[in-house]
């Protein structure tokens, strides 16, 4: 009986080695791929809380504003303890409430980062100091509410110690981190230069050429007062966290609001 020789077949060792590396290639791309979606997911997750936080904080003075200056004296046939009602839509420093500051000149606050609404919030029976106030060193942006008090607002604003912070990571005022934030928002601090976070708009006589008699308060002249102020505009700056997983670059986003006082009388 006479046998039939087989040959076998198979792979050899180059071949081997050859598949061995496009599949390490493969997985390499594969990993690279998702190495970046996770930093982008982790960017994209970041600038969405810091948006959201933002918003959060800038819905909180625009409500704060819009109800500013409740009471007023002219709600009362005999008028209360000055606790009571609000002398104005916000507190003023100095000479609180005697006399008038110029905004952008003569007052401590309202300023461009620092601003005192006065009213009555719901369920109290008294007006209430309510304190917002960046502090351009640790870039946290402060709300403080305290009873309205006799004398200065800022003095019993700044020595109750009951500031919470609203929002972190505000640049508004970027110091050393300017260089890094214009190199990549490059219209975003025009001239270099800090943005406020309060701008503020003051009542003056209407005008055939201004109907509404709104000026801004830095145009107002004899009207550039805190008794005067209709609408604070605000701007929000916020840094996220963290910087950009894939660029290093800072990442930042930036908000807009009005707080428009309904109380048209004081």
């Amino acid at each position: 009986m006479k046998l039939r020789s087989q040959t076998q077949t198979g792979f050899t060792l180059l071949e081997l080695l050859v598949a061995m590396s496009i599949f390490l290639v493969i997985c390499a791309a594969m990993f690279e791929l998702l190495d970046l979606s996770q930093k982008k997911y982790s960017s994209e997750t970041q600038m969405t809380g810091t948006y959201q936080d933002a918003r959060l904080a800038m819905d909180q003075i625009v409500r704060d504003v819009n109800v500013s200056g409740f009471p007023f004296s002219g709600m009362y046939s005999v008028l209360p303890p000055a606790t009571q009602y609000a002398k104005g839509p916000v507190a003023w420093s100095p000479n609180y409430p005697a006399t008038d500051c110029a905004i952008g000149a003569t007052c401590v606050t309202p300023g461009d980062y620092d601003l005192i609404v006065e009213t009555s919030l719901p369920g109290d029976n008294f007006v209430s100091w309510i304190w917002y106030h960046l502090d351009p060193v640790t870039l946290i942006f402060y709300r403080e509410v305290v009873p309205k008090s006799a004398g200065d607002p800022v003095s019993a604003v700044t020595s109750a110690g009951t500031q919470t912070a609203l929002l972190r990571n505000v640049v508004n005022v970027p110091g050393a981190l300017m260089p890094q934030i214009t190199a990549t928002y490059t219209s975003m601090f025009p001239g270099g230069l800090p943005v406020p976070i309060f701008q503020y708009t003051c009542n003056v006589p209407p005008t055939p050429a201004n109907p509404a008699g709104l000026q801004a308060c830095s145009l107002a002249g004899a009207n550039n007062a805190p008794l005067n102020i209709r609408d604070v505009d605000v701007t929000l700056i916020v840094m996220t966290p963290q910087r950009d997983l894939q660029t290093q670059s800072l990442k930042l986003v930036e908000l807009f609001g009005r707080g428009h006082r309904a109380n048209p009388t004081n």
